[in-house]
């Protein structure tokens, strides 16, 4: 009985974080989209920041509302859970927003990395080539599953991290 009442309070923790999660991502998605910032190299570890603080406060949520500790294992599954939330609805968020409403999203992409590309001093045939392999991951559809995938798997590594430093184990389990 005590193990389904230490499961719901970390799914319920993760629930909770995995949306507030998705909701700080739509909103940068949207600020660098609106800025077309969102090809700028920088942008991605930028938001790495936010998720990191969350997984924390997760974590921290969780130790609080139980017994003061926390495993590894239970870290580790609060964080992906918190990722497998947050990439669903920010995946499908942006989904729709590519597929509906800005339907020029990956022309403004492709021509953003094509003058990065120049600036670097790529020849136009290795520009061309690169934006021939790119182009297998400019649809919606792509976008959706990589974000999900991708999501997830950031997610995890950085829960791996993350928990090492958060974990408090309870020395009676030893």
């Amino acid at each position: 009985m005590e193990e389904s009442i230490e499961k719901s309070s970390t799914k319920q923790v993760s629930v909770k974080w995995g949306l507030i999660a998705a909701v700080v991502s739509i909103v940068f998605f949207m600020i660098l989209t609106l800025t077309e910032t969102d090809t700028s190299p920088w942008a991605g570890w930028i938001g790495l920041i936010p998720f990191i603080i969350i997984v924390v406060l997760a974590h921290k949520e969780f130790k609080e509302g139980g017994d003061g500790y926390m495993s590894y294992s239970k870290g580790l599954a609060i964080g992906t859970l918190v990722s497998l939330v947050s990439a669903v609805i920010s995946s499908i968020f942006r989904y729709i927003y590519i597929k509906f409403i800005d339907e020029g999203y990956f022309a403004r992409i492709e021509e953003q990395t094509i003058l990065r590309l120049e600036e670097q001093g790529l020849s136009d045939s290795e520009i061309e080539q690169a934006l021939e392999i790119s182009s297998n991951f400019t649809n919606p559809e792509i976008s959706l599953v990589l974000g999900i995938i991708g999501g997830v798997f950031f997610g995890f590594v950085l829960s791996l991290i993350i928990t090492a430093f958060t974990k408090n184990s309870n020395p009676e389990d030893v």
